[in-house]
């Protein structure tokens, strides 16, 4: 159930984010009336969006999201984010309802500005990290990961395949086999120095599909394709990939 709700959340989260900013945009724009229903209410979706992010934190699915426009195989958007950015939306809806209305009374001060400006800006982020939702990506050049502030990028040719964890291991990330970093490319700030996030994907089935692509060069060009992605789960459940085996 909860595995459902992650993936259906990620899936969908543009309607799910387009329609948080909606309420929040009616309740800020609603007269002190209607605004203090619409605070009760939003402090109540924003409660149940906080709980379900704990809830779905946890989960890590097998698999990647198809990608044929860039091309790639990306890990899923984790829906813990979506969640989270809602939750974060009604207390910014509050603070900017409150704001709007200093402003009708002649009272907004400058702290008020400034404390203003900083949940615009937070909510602005959380929003941007949900909508996107970065991750890693395997892409026929290398494996990528991105975040709200910069990215990381490791072309195949300075990898090694990375030692698959067993299933028990509940680590937040996959420490990357680099053999030539001069070859690295980072932006901004990238997230992590040589290892994977692995809070939104199950480790060993990321770690063996890197494995694969490393010791089967020849199949990287096809990356980002359906027909290889079905093609790469095949290999990956029949042991086709030769590579070291769950711990």
């Amino acid at each position: 159930m909860i595995e459902k709700l992650s993936a259906a959340t990620v899936r969908h989260r543009h309607v799910v984010l387009t329609l948080g900013l909606l309420l929040v945009g009616v309740n800020t724009a609603a007269p002190p009336s209607a605004s203090a229903v619409g605070q009760r209410l939003l402090f109540l979706l924003s409660l149940t969006a906080l709980v379900l992010a704990a809830v779905v934190m946890g989960v890590r699915p097998a698999s990647f999201v198809v990608q044929p426009q860039i091309p790639a195989f990306a890990t899923p958007g984790p829906a813990w984010t979506v969640f989270f950015a809602l939750g974060y939306l009604g207390p910014a809806s509050a603070h900017i309802g409150a704001l709007l209305r200093a402003t009708r009374q002649g009272t907004l001060s400058t702290f008020d500005v400034v404390l203003g400006v900083l949940w615009v800006v937070l909510a602005a982020l959380m929003v941007t990290w949900a909508w996107r939702g970065h991750g890693v990506r395997l892409e026929p050049f290398g494996v990528r990961q991105t975040w709200a502030l910069g990215s990381l990028t490791v072309p195949w040719a300075a990898l090694l395949a990375p030692q698959v964890p067993s299933a028990a291991d509940r680590r937040r990330s996959l420490p990357m086999r680099i053999t030539e970093p001069h070859l690295v490319r980072r932006r901004g700030i990238p997230r992590g120095r040589g290892a994977l996030r692995t809070d939104i994907v199950d480790a060993g089935f990321l770690a063996a599909a890197i494995g694969y692509y490393v010791a089967h060069p020849e199949h990287r060009a096809a990356i980002g394709g359906q027909a290889e992605y079905d093609r790469l789960r095949a290999a990956l459940s029949g042991g086709e990939a030769a590579l070291p085996g769950r711990e």
